[in-house]
């Protein structure tokens, strides 16, 4: 993989390097607008681990809260509905294949982790980032890194990393994983295994989660069958 991958080998990346970049921190505030809009109704959201259990290794609380909008073998169209401009922005991103918005309460901390496969990139678009900023932060291996709004970080997950948000305030990324950049075969390898992830069992136990999240939420907002959204 470090040899095919197209932007080198890694752990964080320069924006530069991906063209589309501009595109999508030119069109932050419409994103934020769309989040303001959803986190009225925080509380409602689930927690990461009820959409992945997996999660649960690292996350047991209620202060990680998550709202998909796009997921491989997820079907997030009640989500989507409420964030046209997002859903925009993400048409932009090539090969995207989950995105949502991450949802850190104050003095909240992830441990040490790391992801499992590199033929994905992940992005952070900064939509919230609560003061001090230089006390909401992320370790990618061995280097720090404060969100700044409306700038996008572009990382490897497959290095250990961990965050921390020691304020007061509500931190919040537009959470993006993307397919990496490869060189020929090994891009159409890569494709080819990330279409077959959506019939994993634990992505299939995700989408089931998810659409039950979805009912839950349109419920909190008083949304009943054949009656139309409210919530938007």
């Amino acid at each position: 993989m470090s040899w095919a991958s197209i932007h080198g080998d890694v752990p964080v990346f320069d924006a530069g390097r991906f063209a589309w970049i501009d595109t999508v921190e030119g069109q932050w505030l419409g994103v934020r607008q769309e989040l303001e809009q959803v986190m009225r109704h925080r509380e409602a959201m689930p927690n990461f681990q009820q959409i992945l259990p997996q999660v649960g290794k690292i996350q047991k609380d209620d202060q990680w809260k998550t709202f998909f909008l796009k997921g491989v073998g997820m079907d997030c169209r009640d989500n989507a509905r409420r964030c046209p401009q997002t859903m925009a922005l993400l048409e932009q991103i090539p090969h995207c294949s989950t995105a949502f918005f991450s949802i850190l309460s104050p003095h909240k901390q992830i441990p040490p982790h790391r992801g499992a496969w590199a033929g994905v990139l992940r992005l952070h678009l900064a939509l919230i980032v609560p003061e001090p900023r230089e006390r909401c932060r992320i370790r990618i291996a061995d280097e720090l890194h404060l969100w700044e709004e409306g700038r996008c970080l572009v990382f490897d997950d497959t290095y250990n990393h961990q965050v921390w948000n020691d304020t007061e305030g509500y931190r919040v990324v537009l959470f993006v994983d993307f397919a990496r950049p490869l060189r020929w075969p090994v891009s159409l390898f890569n494709h080819w295994l990330l279409s077959l992830a959506a019939l994993a069992p634990f992505l299939r136990e995700a989408n089931q989660n998810q659409q039950a999240a979805e009912q839950s939420f349109r419920r909190s907002l008083g949304h009943r069958p054949g009656t139309g959204d409210p919530g938007r």
